[in-house]
């Protein structure tokens, strides 16, 4: 199996952890201040992650260039975006649905990647892509009577810019000139939560004070969130550096699955017969793209 797959699959399931901490957070620091202990506590594990890699392998750090930090500041900002209307709309329509509708990521990463950073797609797994999407689109259709319409748009919103955070992400190892790909993966990661904290810090000690100081307090609940959220974004950063951030997110489909479980066990959240089929038609379209991509 290869290395991009195992690693989403990791990424995948230690972000469903991270959703559930951080949505659990947000009523005790509000959606910014749940937001901000991704990137806060984060950090001092990326830091941990890149020097092992560095201790191990020997490499020495590479060298960023002007574009590798735009890429960067690209990625890191439309994630804090993503990230908090994301917890918005968790707290209106819960995690299964809003994971859901967040997974509507991989066809906008399927036009952006390959405009900006020029990933392949074949007309086949653009049809893998969109079949997968469409599981998601099922899946995440409120039943009559439940429809809100700003919860949707909150979620979808999140996917947009979750798109376009995996494009800078992307972008920013692929500007990297030498280095593994662990390497190139850890150290973009921890210029991007350094970027993240001291954006969203700033903002939250002078515009929410409240929040900031609160989430200083409760570092013991935060701390796990943030272990989470750096294990997670580590082994994303790694899949990104081995293959097209359309590949990974369509695979990372799967997290809605891991969701629905999650969801049931933590918040009572049951599968009914529509996200049953819709859940059909997601795992028909992972399949397909992992056959395309000569995984299957």
């Amino acid at each position: 199996m290869p290395l991009w797959v195992i690693a989403t699959l990791i990424a995948a399931a230690a972000q469903t952890g991270r959703n559930a901490a951080q949505a659990r957070l947000t009523p005790l620091l509000g959606t910014l201040g749940a937001t901000q202990v991704r990137f806060l506590y984060g950090l001092p594990f990326a830091l941990l992650f890149l020097a092992t890699i560095t201790l191990v392998t020997g490499e020495a750090l590479p060298v960023p260039d002007g574009k590798m930090l735009g890429f960067v500041a690209l990625g890191a900002m439309a994630q804090i975006g993503a990230t908090a209307l994301m917890l918005a709309a968790i707290a209106a329509r819960g995690l299964a649905t809003t994971t859901a509708w967040i997974k509507t990521e991989p066809v906008i990463l399927a036009v952006t990647g390959a405009v900006l950073l020029g990933d392949p797609l074949t007309l086949p797994a653009f049809g893998a892509v969109a079949l997968a999407t469409l599981g998601v689109v099922v899946l995440a259709r409120p039943a009559p009577g439940t429809a809100r319409i700003a919860p949707a748009i909150m979620g979808v919103s999140a996917a947009a810019l979750f798109g376009l955070s995996a494009v800078g992400f992307r972008g920013a190892i692929l500007a990297l000139p030498e280095g593994s790909a662990a390497l190139r993966a850890a150290f973009a990661l921890v210029l991007a939560l350094t970027l993240q904290t001291l954006v969203l810090g700033a903002y939250l000690a002078i515009r929410a004070s409240e929040a900031f100081f609160a989430s200083l307090r409760l570092w013991r609940q935060s701390l796990g969130a943030g272990a989470l959220g750096a294990f997670a974004s580590q082994f994303w950063f790694l899949a990104f550096a081995l293959t097209s951030a359309v590949n990974v997110r369509t695979l990372a489909l799967v997290e809605v699955a891991f969701a629905l479980i999650v969801g049931y066990l933590a918040f009572g959240q049951r599968l009914d017969r529509r996200q049953a089929i819709g859940l059909g038609l997601l795992c028909l379209g992972v399949g397909l793209l992992l056959r395309l991509e000569g995984t299957g």
